[in-house]
């Protein structure tokens, strides 16, 4: 990843890009700086949040509000049920169509979210990993395991696999559990093996990466965790739990989700419940950072005060 102006940027100056792509940590400002470009160009705004594909938690998953999205058109948000199973494959076939519906409009698509895997799937396309049977899938989720467990599992069949995660990741253990069980190949093995031609060229996109402060980006997620919870959070997480989904559906992980089933529960305070919220919101977006940086390469590098000058120049 490189600071200032990139190779993406210069030469989308000689013609339109096929996209944008916006990445960055949570609460760096990506949906706003996309709302504002799609407006001044026509375009689309393109989900890249593995969160914000479902309907159940508009607020707490910071998905646009219905204001925003009737300004300019919006894919990919909101679509999924929390108890569907959703994939990475799955939301790259509907990137697919988004961008293919994009074209035939004379939009230009605007990419952004925070889950870097998107991103890289998009770019650089996916391990030709077969489908898992449900069979399978149900087999492998009624494990009666807890997560080292899981970890312990998955380390004696694919220990590469299982060194790379972390051990308290049960929904990727269970995801790598699936294909062991299903194909008798480790997850490592398959993701050594050549990728699918990818969606999109990442040389034909213009890439941005929100590079914020920390501090200040600590400052923001606190602020915006708060306003959540004065738009209705708490609310949202109290009707999805009143759903029964299984404990490994992905949206129940979301921000705040456990810390506000401890609270409903009368384990901790309402409180205990926010600062617990605020501080894995944190810690997952020095993640997300130090993902993408790593990641990334050939991605342009800016913070947000300089981001919305830097775009108009390479797109417009």
């Amino acid at each position: 990843m490189e600071s200032g102006k990139s190779e993406a940027g210069v030469t989308a100056k000689a013609g339109r890009p096929r996209a944008v792509l916006i990445a960055g940590p949570t609460a760096s400002g990506k949906s706003a700086l996309a709302l504002a470009l799609a407006e001044r160009v026509g375009g689309v705004v393109v989900n890249a949040d593995s969160m914000q594909v479902y309907r159940d938690l508009r607020v707490l998953s910071a998905r646009p509000t219905p204001e925003e999205e009737a300004r300019v058109p919006h894919r990919l948000y909101g679509h999924v049920d929390a108890a569907a199973a959703y994939s990475v494959a799955h939301w790259l076939e509907e990137a697919r169509a988004a961008l293919g519906e994009a074209e035939r409009e004379g939009r230009l698509p605007i990419v952004t979210g925070g889950t870097g895997l998107y991103f890289k799937a998009l770019t650089q396309g996916l391990s030709p990993i077969p489908p898992i049977p449900d069979a399978v899938r149900a087999q492998v989720r009624g494990l009666d395991l807890d997560a080292p467990a899981l970890h312990a599992r998955l380390a004696a069949v694919d220990p590469e696999t299982a060194a790379r995660l972390r051990p308290s990741d049960t929904q990727r253990l269970m995801r790598a559990l699936e294909v062991f069980e299903a194909t008798g190949r480790p997850l490592a093995r398959w993701q050594q093996a050549p990728a699918e031609p990818p969606v999109l060229d990442a040389d034909s996109a213009v890439r941005l990466f929100l590079a914020t402060d920390r501090t200040a980006l600590r400052a923001r997620i606190a602020e915006r965790f708060h306003a959540m919870m004065a738009e209705g959070a708490l609310e949202e997480a109290r009707a999805l739990l009143a759903r029964g989904l299984p404990a490994d559906r992905p949206l129940l992980k979301a921000h705040g989700m456990p810390w506000f089933a401890r609270y409903f529960s009368g384990e901790i305070t309402r409180e205990m419940a926010i600062e617990g919220a605020i501080l894995d919101t944190r810690h997952y977006a020095k993640r997300q950072d130090t993902w993408f940086r790593h990641q990334l390469g050939g991605w342009t590098a800016l913070p947000g005060d300089a981001a919305a000058a830097w775009l108009a120049e390479a797109v417009l």
